[in-house]
């Protein structure tokens, strides 16, 4: 990778990583991060300032002769960036350069310390992504120095070999800043893409407004477009814009991002109209722990037992009609489901006939977590299931006798099934070769929190 494109990569730590969601998302980066970049970037950026010196043409005496310099060694001992209140990143870069330079009769090795001071401006692009800009650049000079024992140098010949390099460095850095930083908008621009969900379903990124920069951190707004089928899953016009309050997450954080009860209605809305919270539970006759046959049912619905003389196979078909209902408390996250279950049994030519259906609510505990760059659930079952009789084929069911079957047969399924669905997780923002190092899930009022720490890694 060139060494623009590294530093590109690197310095992308600094600016908006767009996230998730008009259901609403924040991402603030803190300064944390500035320490970070500013370790990490030190090699890369010693590369993208390795600028080509033209020669020069010095003076025997006689003619002018063009003299070759080589660039032998670039350092970068200080690198330190900060931010910059409703503006952007101000980056400070403390270079030595040290030149070789081939004048007769002995070459001579000359080091010059340069100061780069540049600000870059952090806006919203046309298509919703951050776009980054150098509005100013200073290289600032010291005297330089020669080594090797060429102290015998004359003032005069140095200090035209001087001028010359700091009129080639002065172009030529601010430039070579400039190009780093038009680089890596290419790279920002990708993150406007399209996230796998499920096998039909995606999540889209892109931002909602100018980014929010105090001297503390960038913060941004984000949009999350979620897609089914190509169409975009939209919420009831009554969402409320969210903001992410300060001092929230773990302190000293690279990274802290906002996403409210919106993003997870949103998502759960998605699931529910694509059908995939739906699953069918069956029992085999063969299993010797089978509670799925019309043999129990019959013990408890006299009714059941008169239409099957012998054991046939049960199964329920689970159907979630209404959208889940997700509560966010502090350190306390639910979540409510309210399936249709239609209780089935296989008649003597194999078609299933419907006994009877109950209307359910099953409250869940939610436990969040991330791993791999996404947002993962897992939940557990809060106490009884509730169940009504919505319908029945085989006349009276009393409730109270049916209910602990049916919380044997139908709990482990439905964790089962949610488990895998919400473990696959959704895609928090991200970047190409950026992860997310530690990060921790804090579930606050109507809001949840991701403190994480940051790696760039090929």
């Amino acid at each position: 990778m060139a060494p623009a494109r590294r530093v590109g990569l690197l310095l992308s730590l600094l600016l908006p990583v767009v996230s998730a969601s008009m259901p609403g998302t924040v991402v603030r980066l803190n300064r944390a991060v500035l320490s970070y970049v500013s370790e990490i970037g030190k090699a890369p950026l010693q590369q993208a300032l390795n600028v080509t010196v033209p020669y020069f043409l010095d003076w025997n005496g006689e003619v002018h002769q063009p003299t070759r310099i080589q660039t032998l060694n670039i350092r970068v001992p200080h690198f330190h960036l900060k931010f910059v209140a409703d503006f952007g990143v101000r980056l400070l870069v403390a270079a030595n350069f040290t030149f070789k330079v081939f004048r007769v009769p002995e070459p001579l090795e000359l080091m010059l310390p340069v100061v780069v001071l540049a600000d870059a401006h952090v806006a919203q692009g046309s298509i919703g992504t951050p776009v980054v800009s150098i509005s100013a650049c200073f290289p600032l000079f010291s005297n330089a120095n020669v080594s090797d024992g060429s102290s015998s140098v004359a003032p005069g010949p140095l200090a035209l070999v001087q001028k010359h390099v700091r009129a080639v460095l002065r172009n030529k850095l601010c430039l070579s800043v400039s190009n780093l930083v038009q680089g890596l908008n290419v790279h920002l621009g990708t993150l406007i893409g399209l996230n796998p969900v499920g096998p039909e379903s995606q999540i889209r990124y892109s931002m909602i407004s100018v980014p929010n920069i105090t001297k503390d951190y960038i913060s941004l707004d984000i949009n999350a477009v979620l897609f089914l089928l190509g169409k975009p899953i939209v919420l009831p016009l009554d969402a409320t814009p969210f903001v992410l309050p300060l001092h929230v997450g773990a302190d000293g954080t690279m990274a802290t991002v906002g996403l409210s009860r919106d993003l997870f209605d949103s998502v759960l809305l998605l699931l529910q109209k694509a059908g995939a919270l739906n699953l069918d539970i069956t029992g085999q006759l063969e299993s010797g722990d089978n509670l799925l046959n019309t043999s129990v049912l019959g013990q408890l619905i006299p009714e059941v037992a008169r239409w099957f003389p012998k054991p046939m196979p049960v199964a329920l078909k689970v159907q979630l009609g209404a959208t889940p209902v997700v509560t966010l408390h502090t350190h306390n996250a639910t979540l409510q489901l309210q399936p249709f279950v239609e209780v089935r049994a296989v008649a003597s030519n194999s078609a299933f006939r419907s006994l009877f259906s109950f209307d359910m609510v099953v409250n869940l505990s939610l436990q969040l977590s991330v791993s791999k760059l996404k947002l993962r659930g897992t939940t557990s079952v809060l106490g009884d299931i509730q169940l009504a009789v919505a319908s029945s084929n085989v006349g009276f069911i009393d409730t109270d006798q049916v209910h602990p079957l049916m919380d044997a047969v139908f709990k482990k399924p439905l964790l089962d099934h949610l488990n895998a669905l919400l473990g696959m997780g959704i895609a928090l923002p991200n970047m190409v070769n950026l992860h997310y190092v530690d990060p921790e899930v804090f579930v606050y009022e109507g809001y949840v929190v991701i403190s994480s720490g940051l790696l760039y890694q090929r």
